[in-house]
């Protein structure tokens, strides 16, 4: 198999680079390089990106509202809202400027309910950000704007997977700075019956991207041999002496959207069994570096029969996997 590279640039951090006010920025649908069809009714999902980044925001729109559960792991969590119910998940890049997106999502639901402000017509929007100025020499962050514009975008049919959305500048693999390489946005959708799972993933970790044969397929990427390596190597190197630095800046952000009712225990502990899951894909995962972020949500509409939650949990790890190896070009 030939390995094709995506290595990362590495950004020098310089003081006075390009910023928002800089330029006249106009949001775009992100098309990412390709898309991943879902059918899910009462479920829509749009992105948006200032290409001049580049840097986005992916939204995932529950027009009814769902209940929620919220696991934030990891040493460095960028989050805001973690409601226990939601209009909208935002995933967006920026790190903590990133936040005004999310507020961008609230304002523009607002706006949608004529500005009624009447308590049980709340739109609730909760969000989580990914460092990404690691591979990119400038200040471009999404903003109000931009989440405005990624719940304008929205879609019922598809959603555009790899550089897209959140996942516009996201890496993976970084061990060391110099190995990243890009990865994105990922969406897998599944439907047994009635019964329907939406996940959409941000990978920018510091783990590297493995496959369901074990192979490392993205990151941690030696462009001398043009081989990907698993960290554990270089780890155990570290050990006996290779001075290797902490990598900072780093997260996994995902959604899951099931129509299945569920108590709150067993949503919160489908969204602990599907978050746990993921390290199968992303080596090492949740660690001091990372501020990995799931928000499992519920419809509440469709009756679980013939497995049990643990049963159905399995099932939505291993479409979460998918959603991770779909965020690969």
């Amino acid at each position: 198999m030939t390995t094709r590279s995506h290595l990362a640039p590495f950004s020098r951090f310089a003081p006075g680079v390009i910023g928002n006010r800089d330029l006249r920025l106009v949001p775009q649908a992100s098309p990412g390089a390709r898309t991943v069809a879902f059918d899910f009714p009462g479920v829509e999902v749009g992105t948006a990106e200032y290409a001049e980044g580049p840097t986005g925001c992916t939204v995932v729109h529950v027009p009814a509202g769902a209940r929620t559960f919220t696991d934030a792991r990891g040493g460095a969590v960028g989050m805001s809202g973690g409601y226990d119910r939601n209009h909208a998940i935002c995933l967006t890049g920026g790190s903590v400027y990133g936040l005004s997106a999310v507020a961008g999502v609230g304002a523009e639901l607002l706006e949608r309910q004529q500005n009624c402000t009447r308590w049980d017509v709340l739109q609730c929007v909760s969000g989580a950000v990914i460092y990404d100025y690691s591979a990119r020499d400038n200040a471009i962050t999404p903003d109000e704007e931009l989440g405005r514009a990624a719940l304008r975008h929205a879609r019922t049919d598809r959603i555009a997977v790899g550089r897209a959305g959140a996942g516009a500048s996201a890496t993976v693999g970084k061990v060391d700075y110099v190995r990243a390489e890009f990865a994105g946005q990922g969406a897998a959708f599944r439907q047994y019956g009635q019964i329907r799972m939406l996940f959409v993933t941000v990978l920018n970790a510091v783990g590297v991207i493995v496959d369901r044969e074990g192979r490392v397929v993205r990151g941690n990427l030696w462009s001398e041999s043009l081989e990907r390596r698993h960290p554990m190597t270089d780890y155990e190197n570290g050990i006996n002496g290779a001075n290797l630095a902490p990598v900072h800046g780093n997260t996994t952000i995902s959604v899951l959207v099931t129509n299945v009712k569920l108590s709150d225990y067993s949503l919160r502990q489908l969204g602990l069994q599907v978050h746990s899951s993921m390290h199968r894909g992303i080596q090492p995962f949740h660690t001091e570096s990372d501020g990995d972020t799931l928000f499992t949500l519920t419809t509440d509409e469709v009756d679980l029969t013939g497995i049990s939650t643990a049963g159905f949990g399995t099932l939505a790890s291993d479409t979460a996997w998918d959603a991770i190896l779909a965020a690969l070009d």
